[in-house]
């Protein structure tokens, strides 16, 4: 009896002591795995065409020696540009220009006794842009040298209408939001305010219609959505 007990532990053992040695032989051999690469980071450096099209509000002021009036009105907006990046760590600087057409109509309703009614028919741009990247997403700033083509027109019921059209030269600034779709193809978000500064109508007495000479100050802001096809700047590692 006491050799059949002995028997029993000392196979229990044995098959405690086996299982023990499997279990350490499985983690001796148990292969090494290495961390997954990071993801490489989107580069926004390169050149880049795009078009766009949105819309925008405009608000003037007009004045003569009987008083002043403000008026504005809104429309669509259309174009493209052609600019270039170049990335520094998450900083991201740039230029760009652009040219739109505008379809941006105003009229003051007779406020100071004809009808005033200013058009922004186009406009073009040169600025400067900053942005901050997170890989495909960059927000950006942009700021310089605006200049629009107006078309004003001054209706008298009884002494007929005089239309002109000037050009101005004047600034904007904005900002917005871009996103890489894929390397190359890049969808824009962008805000822009421009100030088109004054033009006067005036005469050695009378305007060509016969009012009194005025003043016109022009503002206007866009919105608009684009895409933009984007070449060189390779897809680097940042880690």
């Amino acid at each position: 009896m006491n050799t059949l007990k002995t028997a029993l532990v000392s196979s229990t053992m044995l098959a405690l002591l086996a299982s023990s040695a499997a279990s350490a032989a499985d983690l001796a051999v148990a292969p090494f795995t290495k961390a997954p690469p990071l993801s490489p980071a989107y580069d926004w450096s390169g050149y880049y065409v795009g078009v766009f099209g949105g819309g925008g509000v405009s608000n003037h002021d007009i004045s003569n020696i009987g008083g002043t009036a403000n008026y504005g009105g809104s429309g669509g907006v259309a174009g493209g540009a052609i600019g270039a990046n170049w990335q520094f760590g998450t900083t991201v600087l740039g230029i760009e220009a652009d040219g739109s057409w505008a379809g941006i109509k105003s009229d003051d309703a007779f406020a100071l006794g004809p009808n005033d009614a200013t058009a922004l028919r186009w406009t073009t741009s040169v600025r400067a842009r900053a942005g901050y990247a997170i890989d495909r997403f960059l927000v950006f700033f942009t700021g310089g040298w605006a200049y629009g083509s107006l078309r004003h027109t001054d209706t008298d019921p009884v002494l007929g209408r005089d239309r002109f059209t000037t050009g101005r030269s004047g600034w904007t600034a904005g900002g917005g939001l871009d996103y890489a779709f894929t390397p190359e193809l890049i969808g824009t978000f962008d805000y822009r305010y421009y100030d088109f500064g004054s033009f006067s109508r005036g005469g050695a007495a009378l305007t060509p219609n016969g009012q009194l000479p005025y003043r016109v100050t022009s503002t206007a802001s866009t919105v608009t959505v684009g895409l933009a096809y984007k070449f060189g700047g390779p897809v680097i590692a940042r880690y």
